[in-house]
């Protein structure tokens, strides 16, 4: 096979350790790929493919992450700090038996992920970061629980918040759930980030090109890169099995940004303009795909 890893016997057990016979499990499936690789297509190694048994991982894994975003849903308004939302994703996650996958991640901090207003990703929490009426925020929360990692990010808006940031965040909880259409088994991925990218351009906004969305599921960060500026057509094919994120980062004007020197850490819309993300976990499967995270 194109990815040099074992093909079972026709009448064997399949790989995927369903106990059926290859022939009437993957077997069809791992043929079209050998046949769309040697045409040339970019075709994802079957060691990415989720099995059943990962699906269920990741939901028990998943049920938490929403968990979270939930808890925090029910206490964030203006006084908040951001600190406490770090410590709301302690308790949540020390009361249900998982980890937060964020801490400690290449050196990385906290347990949670607090980007306000112009902070594209990756913000950090901290007391003295109070919010206040007419913000917005992204909390973006990623869990590790029984071995399985699951991810997914919510836009919260404070108060009263202007007609501008209402749109914008608006428009890019949009742009996923028009990736989402663009999933379609044996499409490709790139159909994903054209569609996302077209409602955002669409509405005068730009996407950020730097950060993607990304495989996950075993691990915290799996190939593929998740592009949100492709073309239709490109990339990798999507084939029943691949589990990845949709988490777009909008910026209300242009899309430069700036990393702070001082942590690594921190990136801010290079010009000041407001930012907004949402992200979901799916799975694609022979029918289109399944929400696991949001």
């Amino acid at each position: 096979m194109f990815d040099n890893l074992p093909v079972p016997g026709r009448n064997d057990p399949c790989w995927c350790g369903s106990g059926k016979k290859y022939k009437k499990c993957h077997g069809p499936s791992d043929e079209r790929m050998e046949s769309l690789y040697l045409e040339g297509e970019e075709v994802l190694p079957r060691s990415l493919l989720k099995t059943a048994a990962d699906i269920e991982g990741i939901k028990a894994s998943a049920a938490v992450n929403m968990g979270v975003l939930d808890y925090v849903g029910e206490r964030i308004c203006a006084g908040t700090s951001t600190m406490d939302i770090n410590r709301w994703v302690e308790e949540y996650l020390g009361a249900h038996d998982a980890v937060s996958a964020d801490l400690n991640f290449e050196g990385y901090p906290y347990s949670v992920c607090t980007s306000v207003n112009d902070v594209v990703c990756h913000g950090f929490p901290n007391e003295k970061d109070i919010l206040k009426d007419g913000d917005i925020i992204n909390v973006d929360m990623s869990t590790i629980k029984g071995g399985y990692f699951s991810d997914s990010s919510r836009m919260y808006c404070i108060g009263e918040v202007s007609e501008q940031r209402k749109r914008l965040v608006e428009v890019c909880h949009n742009a996923v759930n028009a990736g989402l259409d663009a999933v379609r088994p044996w499409g490709h991925l790139g159909d994903v980030g054209a569609a996302v990218n077209k409602v955002c351009r669409d509405a005068g906004f730009s996407v950020v090109e730097e950060y993607g969305g990304h495989g996950i599921g075993r691990e915290f960060h799996e190939d593929p890169f998740v592009s949100f500026v492709s073309e239709e057509d490109t990339g990798p094919v999507l084939v029943p099995g691949m589990c990845f994120t949709i988490e777009p980062m909008v910026n209300a004007s242009k899309p430069g940004i700036r990393t702070d020197r001082g942590n690594g850490w921190i990136v801010r819309t290079a010009d000041g303009s407001d930012s907004a993300q949402w992200e979901v976990q799916l799975v694609v499967t022979e029918g289109g795909y399944e929400l696991l995270s949001w």
